[in-house]
């Protein structure tokens, strides 16, 4: 089946012993797989890869969590919250506790994520091919940068780039768990050095990656990835190049309307990175679930998150396909989530215009092209006008906001730019996520946000 499967990898930790038992009664469960047995090839280490993967698109993490997260606390007027579940309803009104479910379910998905790849790395010797030995490492330092970099965005204060970045972000742990008894109780990182982690894993999979690797990450799939990266920490000059980097020799291209870009069965010719998604899968997309109306596999008839008038407005042009890429459901919502078991396009082409086109504009340079040609190119894919004059900065992020709505770029957004959610500052304490209250009172190494 072209799809990864959430496969559970069954670890057997603990021996089990009855008192006054003989060995006759000490039986192993027909499904028991030792530590050590789990760790000694490379079939059972692609199947630990493979769940990492799968765990990660989870409804919790890249399966709609972390969507939801972002565009609910980015909400400045937008977006509507209808749903009926607390955890939602307090991103929306930015009034997070740390008892919250969602919250708990980012961190510990995130962290499920992160041992798994690190169980991957640590037994990187049993792979005796050197290029299956390269393209695994790769692959599970893509999943834990990307991991740490988005853990890192929503646990701590805007990064700045003119500063140290001292205030706390989230514990990093490099070593794998597969012992209970060898738990640790880690303080947290700050957020400099969970930005290095994720630029230093990001670029071992850059290098260690294949050009092609099928579904899963590749070359380009880093390069892009790293790109985000460097433009949330006003590396211009590298997020730039890497955004170049991916536009030339990807081999990615633009679909031929805005449309083709979404609710797809496979992967589209402009996806570098989509998570895999099957009428078959034990997850549920939640970015269907949330954002749809029933008859497209909502939860209810009035989508959960419904799109207010003050997005519609954003738009300048109504022949633009992206002004119309709604649908009304008692009320409005986004045709990006309408298909229940279509592919979650995570990292697209349309992004690397963007990010070169910023970059660029900063650094008065036209690497690869100039600004408004990468602008210019996602206009005429939505049959939008083109600008014939020169465009400025203002310019350039509308156009991103109006290619990349309700994709989880909005409270990020508004943290990397200063921007205002609301009337909210942009480095204020509700805009982070609490620290959960089940990892608190479990570590008292852990240090609780401000505000909470």
């Amino acid at each position: 089946m072209n799809n990864y499967r959430t496969i559970q990898t069954v670890i057997v930790l603990l021996s089990l012993s009855f008192w006054g038992c003989n060995d006759n009664l000490t039986i192993d469960p027909e499904q028991y797989l030792n530590t050590e047995k789990v760790i000694s090839t490379s079939e059972n280490l692609n199947k630990i890869l493979n769940n990492a993967y799968g765990t990660a698109r989870a409804s919790s993490s890249y399966g709609g969590g972390i969507n939801l997260a972002s565009e609910l606390i980015g909400n400045g007027g937008d977006l509507s919250w209808n749903g009926t579940y607390v955890g939602p309803a307090e991103f929306n009104e930015k009034a997070m506790l740390p008892d919250n479910g969602f919250v708990e379910d980012i961190w510990m998905n995130g962290y499920s994520v992160i041992n798994q790849a690190n169980i991957v790395i640590e037994n990187l010797e049993v792979y005796t091919d050197p290029d299956e030995k390269s393209t695994k490492e790769g692959e599970a330092k893509f999943l834990r940068g990307l991991i740490y970099f988005d853990l890192g965005r929503l646990f701590s204060k805007p990064f700045n780039a003119s500063a140290p970045n001292t205030q706390l972000a989230v514990p990093i742990t490099l070593a794998a768990v597969i012992d209970p008894y060898t738990l640790e109780s880690p303080a947290r990182n700050t957020l400099d050095e969970v930005f290095n982690r994720v630029v230093t894993d990001l670029t071992d999979a850059y290098n260690k990656l294949p050009a092609s690797n099928s579904f899963y990450a590749n070359k380009y799939s880093a390069a892009a990835l790293l790109a985000r990266v460097y433009l949330d920490m006003g590396m211009y000059d590298k997020a730039r190049d890497m955004a170049d980097e991916v536009i030339r020799e990807s081999g990615a291209s633009l679909t031929g309307d805005f449309a083709g870009a979404f609710n797809n069965d496979s992967n589209s010719s402009e996806n570098l990175f989509a998570w895999q998604v099957t009428s078959q899968d034990v997850s549920i997309n939640d970015n269907n679930t949330f954002w749809a109306g029933r008859d497209f596999g909502g939860r209810s008839g009035n989508p959960d998150v419904s799109i207010e008038d003050q997005h519609l407005e954003i738009y300048d042009d109504p022949n633009d396909q992206r002004a119309n890429f709604f649908y009304q459901a008692r009320g409005m919502a986004t045709t990006k989530w309408k298909s229940q078991f279509g592919n979650i396009s995570f990292i697209r082409l349309a992004e690397m215009y963007l990010i070169r086109a910023e970059s660029n504009f900063r650094l008065s340079t036209s690497i690869g092209t100039t600004p408004i040609s990468d602008i210019n190119t996602l206009r005429m894919r939505s049959s939008a006008a083109t600008y014939l004059i020169a465009i400025d900065l203002e310019t350039i992020l509308k156009e991103r906001k109006r290619e990349l709505a309700f994709e989880g770029f909005a409270l990020f957004d508004a943290k990397r730019l200063g921007n205002e959610v609301g009337s909210i500052p942009h480095n204020a304490n509700n805009l982070v996520l609490p620290i959960p209250q089940r990892e608190t009172d479990a570590n008292t190494n852990l240090v609780q946000n401000d505000g909470y």
